[in-house]
């Protein structure tokens, strides 16, 4: 099965290829028919006969409890790549990835039914490890889009991202939701371009869209609504944790993000929203953001 995301070619063999039909309902508006021949920027292959002996860990990287505890995550190194495993109920979901190769193999096939969960947060690593380097980002944020450009809206779990958004939604004319949890940012043509992916935490907002960015803005909780452009090296902090957390715990890649990161303020302005939850913040981020 072959998938464009971000304009990326991802292709998947094996058993469970078919992801969208493994309940990763995100990912059909995703599907694309393409030349056999293409290159895939990542080409993910289900059963490969992988495990803990056969790629032992070096280093981690980072490791970390996903939500609810339900599942163990590990990103690593092995002697000649990267890997990332999932460990769930005694079982071992793997990952790994040569150095300089486009090929993922992963074990995932092996199992008569998969943790949707897990694959789904199993290739949003390991693509995001492939897009590093080619100035790709997936930004955990909420993405609003009015007059076909879009504004991301970033902060820490729980600082009203989706509901600024939503309120966006509500009270600005023709604004509309692109996605809630981890668009896509690239630069291409010393533009920043923003699409829309198959990962949109809890809301269903699958859309295989993309648009320009027109401004990035970091939500704080206040008991007031102000809003102010930030300079660059406060824009960088303020993108730099909505990044892949793992990454951060890796020389070459990290390096990439901020290469990147460094890019989108260069040609996008960045903003500080303090705000309530209310109308009037997003009124005045719209004006302010949207001034003529």
């Amino acid at each position: 099965m072959d998938y464009r995301i971000a304009d990326f070619l991802l292709r998947t063999e094996g058993p469970h290829s078919d992801i969208a039909a493994c309940g990763l309902r995100g990912f059909a508006p995703f599907e694309v028919t393409t030349d056999a021949a293409a290159e895939p920027t990542m080409l993910l292959k289900m059963d490969a006969p992988i495990s803990d002996e056969t790629h032992p860990v070096t280093k981690v990287i980072h490791a970390f409890d996903f939500e609810q505890e339900y599942a163990y995550g590990e990103f690593a190194r092995y002697a000649t790549g990267y890997r990332f495993s999932m460990k769930r109920e005694g079982r071992t979901f793997l990952l790994v990835k040569e150095d300089g190769s486009n090929e993922v193999l992963s074990n995932l096939g092996k199992y008569n039914e998969v943790d949707p969960s897990l694959v789904r947060f199993g290739i949003w690593i390991m693509l995001g490890l492939i897009m590093a380097p080619l100035g790709a980002i997936a930004i955990h944020s909420s993405v609003i889009v009015k007059d076909h450009e879009a504004v991301l809206c970033l902060g820490e779990s729980g600082t009203g991202k989706s509901t600024h958004t939503r309120l966006w939604h509500q009270h600005i004319e023709e604004a509309r939701l692109l996605n809630d949890d981890s668009p896509i940012v690239r630069i291409i043509d010393g533009k920043c371009i923003i699409y829309g992916s198959p990962w949109s935490g809890k809301t269903n907002c699958y859309v295989n869209k993309c648009v320009p960015a027109r401004a990035f803005m970091r939500l704080s909780q206040a008991p007031h609504n102000k809003i102010y452009r930030l300079p660059a090296l406060m824009a960088i902090g303020a993108i730099l944790p909505s990044c892949p957390p793992a990454f951060a715990y890796d020389t070459q890649l990290q390096d990439a993000i901020c290469s990147t990161v460094s890019d989108i303020i260069s040609c996008t302005p960045v903003y500080h929203l303090e705000c309530l939850p209310d109308a009037a913040a997003a009124q005045l981020s719209y004006s302010t953001i949207y001034k003529k």
